[in-house]
């Protein structure tokens, strides 16, 4: 995989083309700039419950988006990221259809997780309080089987999303499929969705306990093997992620998104620093994604200190609040059939009150931070908040889900702040000192991110207290500084 910026999209909301068309677009109106992209879930269907995280076929590419050919294609010139989900598959999917039929007789029984399966004995009081959930209410849900008697089954997220049993044979033969159709289609970088929910066992927090740890160390090893890199998608305390990121290939860094909203909200640099300075290397670094802007993960949890304390976590979600205008009030918490409780749901530019030197302060950290940098397709056009989405679906996260048109590209590619962040992605992908080592020095108001590759070097010097920020570059002899301030 190469150390270059990566795209995130949805196959079906930009260009609104398939497959085909989203490599035209890559090729062409957005040439040069990326070097691989995480193509959200393009399985049948893209558009239940969850946006195409509760599949119902998971090795069928949507047919309105194009096959597994189109898919290759896009595979042979571009790092290619998809999306395993390990932890549930659609309610509408034939194998649950089939167990809901058949009952214990089918032969997909053992594929889903049943209250019964876990908790052969009852599930006490004692044991449902322990259970971490992501969400409000019940982990189960009900369903009648064609004999009239009712099983509950885990729904981690939502009732259409069945949770499967991953140690039984089904449940790793239906990985396994996943796995072998990913590597035949070229697909090189793997995304275990929700993997932290996977095992299930009684007396624990069913989220991110040892075995939880051994699951993904064993799907690694197995995708490994295909010439295939895993990423771990997990929101969780901090130290956890450290913890996660010796055992697989990559983790995301879900805490720098709002650590730098924290610095430059505050003009404290304090708790970046530091996170900075314990941080996994081997991650993926976002700003913003197809979920919310997360903040559990920068949180105390389980009597653990988090990087922020909660007088801050409150001012940095009330913030971002007052700088979308309420709009992100709207899309975010009980609000609008919001799945996950712990993500504000705003595009970052309007986290950022639309402020463009604030937003181009921002992606600089995240391109000089360790790490491969994905660019959010929303964030990449600097899309405002899709009100008139969220008004329609109702759905909390399409606020900063847009479907947008190659008029719409075309329009968003002439904005200055999106020239600028052109900019600053084309100085990440060519010089050489960001295969280098990287160092950094700063103080409360202040931050020094640098790398060094021999006689080449490459350093961003933010004063958050002023909003100034310039990049030095050595390369091949040659000295250039330019502020963030200029490229508008």
């Amino acid at each position: 995989m190469k150390n270059k910026v990566q795209l995130i999209t949805y196959v079906d909301r930009i260009a609104n083309s398939g497959l085909v068309g989203l490599k035209q677009v890559l090729d062409n109106q957005l040439s040069e700039r990326f070097s691989g992209v995480h193509l959200l879930p393009f399985y049948f269907p893209i558009d239940g419950s969850d946006a195409g995280f509760d599949p119902i076929d998971h090795v069928q590419v949507d047919e309105r988006l194009g096959n597994w050919d189109d898919v290759k294609q896009i595979g042979e010139a571009y790092d290619i990221m998809a999306d395993l989900i390990v932890n549930h598959m659609s309610a509408e999917s034939n194998e649950f259809k089939d167990v809901l039929a058949k009952g214990k007789q089918s032969a997909y029984w053992d594929l889903f997780l049943t209250k019964e399966s876990v908790f052969p004995s009852g599930l006490s009081d004692e044991d449902r309080a322990k259970i971490y959930r992501p969400r409000p209410g019940s982990c189960f849900s009900t369903y009648r089987l064609a004999d009239g008697s009712e099983v509950e089954f885990w729904t981690t997220f939502t009732a259409n999303q069945i949770d499967i049993n991953v140690h039984s044979e089904a449940g790793q033969a239906y990985l396994n499929k996943v796995l072998a159709r990913f590597h035949e289609s070229k697909v090189n970088l793997i995304r275990l969705d929700a993997a932290g929910y996977a095992i299930k066992k009684p007396g624990t927090s069913c989220f991110m306990i040892e075995e939880s740890f051994e699951f993904v160390n064993q799907l690694a090893k197995q995708a490994n093997r295909l010439g295939m890199t895993t990423l771990a998608e997990i929101h969780s305390h901090h130290m956890t992620q450290i913890d996660i990121a010796k055992r697989v290939d990559m983790v995301y860094d879900f805490a720098l998104p709002p650590l730098i909203l924290h610095s430059l909200f505050s003009q404290d640099a304090t708790a970046l620093s530091h996170w900075l300075s314990i941080a996994p290397r081997n991650c993926i670094t976002v700003l913003d994604t197809h979920d919310g802007i997360g903040i559990i993960d920068v949180g105390p949890m389980d009597g653990k200190p988090g990087l922020l304390n909660a007088a801050e976590i409150d001012n940095l979600v009330n913030t971002i609040h007052t700088k979308s205008k309420g709009e992100s009030l709207q899309a975010t918490g009980a609000a609008a059939s919001n799945v996950d409780l712990y993500q504000i749901n705003c595009t970052y530019y309007d986290a950022l009150g639309q402020d463009d030197v604030d937003y181009l302060i921002a992606r600089a950290i995240q391109f000089f931070a360790p790490g491969i940098p994905q660019v959010y397709y929303a964030g990449l056009l600097a899309i405002p908040n899709d009100m008139a989405l969220l008004k329609k679906t109702q759905v909390g996260r399409d606020i900063n889900r847009p479907y947008l048109t190659i008029d719409d590209i075309a329009s968003a590619l002439q904005k200055p702040v999106v020239k600028a962040l052109c900019k600053l992605i084309s100085l990440r992908n060519n010089l050489n000192a960001f295969s280098g080592e990287f160092s950094m020095n700063g103080d409360q108001h202040s931050l020094q991110l640098i790398w060094t590759e021999g006689l080449n070097s490459a350093k961003l010097t933010v004063d958050f207290a002023t909003k100034d920020a310039e990049i030095e570059v050595k390369q091949d002899g040659k000295i250039d500084k330019l502020t963030l301030a200029s490229l508008l």
